[in-house]
């Protein structure tokens, strides 16, 4: 028996995704460019995916580009959005707590010159206005923030800061790594104010090497791949169509089943918490409002050793991002946690496919480490 409780990480491809990935691998495998049947067989099945993308997300078609991933939305978003302003001036806000795709991107910017303020968190991991506010100069060019923690699920008010934001008069851009939000919180492209927003298909039970770029209707940035003329213009390669009908599958479903999954998400959560507390003395969790990660502790234990004990016992989790291959937790660290907290500490990630039985299993497996394991 299998219980997989790493869904941050990544989930399982839904049936409706896996139909249609396979539909266009074996039926519609026509180029989208090509003037042909199969051709505009295959960018009918590109339109649709888009729309439903788009419908998902609550923007229009045309502002949407797939990518290759969340990651290359985030560095396309970045690099190229920082160097289309940059006549406006060199500075950039972000925060300590992003994922690595937008940290290294930053750090890159900051060796053409650009000049990055990031931000701390506070102690429940989130950002606020104010922070923002305190730091926003007549020469920032972007604001980038992390809507919902990959590490620990605390959940940034996206919306409320580019408001206030844009209320100031800046014509800063405004970008968001919705990756872990994107439907597991609400919200929608039209109200949330971003110029640009990162997806990404595999954390809603798409296939891996598929993700998207919104772009607001009206604003200009340079492609970040070069070469035909894909996706109007904006992103060069041949459409990776059985990746994209699947993300648009997956996204359509998940819009569909988001009131209910998102209820069912954080019912467990609760329920995984409440009973950790009670059978676990000294455990502790990170705040973090996202019902489908929980991030909690086991101070003086490892949690290496912890995952492993688990993993005997079919049990998957993760200590933090599972791109973050070693190492102690940046995110964790700079919310200020004790070393023994962040050595402890596992991320538990729920999906709409997880269950209450499941979850009891991984509890009492979790209890019977706690009793079993050596610790300091």
């Amino acid at each position: 028996m299998e219980i997989y409780l790493d869904n941050a990480a990544t989930t399982k491809v839904c049936d409706e995704a896996a139909d249609a990935a396979l539909a266009m691998m074996t039926k519609a495998y026509g180029n989208p460019s090509s003037t042909h049947a199969k051709g505009r067989e295959a960018k009918k099945a590109l339109d649709l995916a888009r729309a439903q993308v788009a419908d998902a997300l609550g923007c229009t078609p045309a502002e949407l580009v797939f990518t290759s991933c969340g990651s290359e939305a985030d560095n396309w978003a970045i690099i190229r959005g920082a160097e289309s302003a940059r006549r406006r001036g060199g500075h950039i806000i972000s925060s300590t707590v992003e994922h690595d795709a937008v940290r290294k991107s930053l750090d890159a910017l900051e060796k053409q010159g650009f000049e990055v303020t990031r931000l701390s968190p506070g102690a429940d991991g989130s950002l606020s206005a104010g922070n923002v506010l305190a730091v926003l100069r007549p020469d920032t060019v972007l604001v980038s923030l992390m809507m919902v923690n990959n590490e620990t699920g605390a959940v940034t008010d996206i919306a409320d800061i580019f408001r206030k934001v844009k209320d100031t008069g800046s014509h800063t851009l405004l970008h968001t790594d919705a990756v872990q939000g994107f439907l597991k919180v609400p919200f929608s492209a039209k109200t949330l104010g971003a110029d640009m927003i990162s997806l990404s298909g595999h954390k809603i039970h798409a296939p891996k090497g598929i993700g998207a770029l919104y772009i607001r209707d009206g604003l200009k940035i340079a492609p970040y791949l070069m070469g035909g003329g894909q996706e109007e213009g904006r992103r060069a390669g041949t459409e990776a169509i059985p990746l994209i009908a699947a993300f648009g599958a997956a996204a359509a479903a998940g819009k569909a089943q988001f009131p209910k999954s998102a209820a069912h998400m954080a019912s467990l959560r609760g329920k995984t918490l409440s009973r950790l507390k009670a059978e676990i003395p000294g455990l502790t969790a990170a705040a973090g409002g996202a019902p489908h990660i929980l991030s909690v502790s086991l101070p003086g234990y490892r949690s290496e050793v912890l995952m492993n004990y688990l993993e005997a016992r079919g049990i998957f989790v993760s200590k933090s991002s599972a791109c973050k291959k070693g190492g102690r937790s940046h995110v964790l660290e700079a919310m200020g946690l004790p070393p023994r907290v962040i050595d402890g500490t596992i991320r538990i990630g729920f999906s709409r496919f997880t269950t209450e039985d499941e979850v009891r299993e991984f509890c009492g497996a979790l209890r019977q480490a706690s009793e079993t394991l050596a610790h300091t």
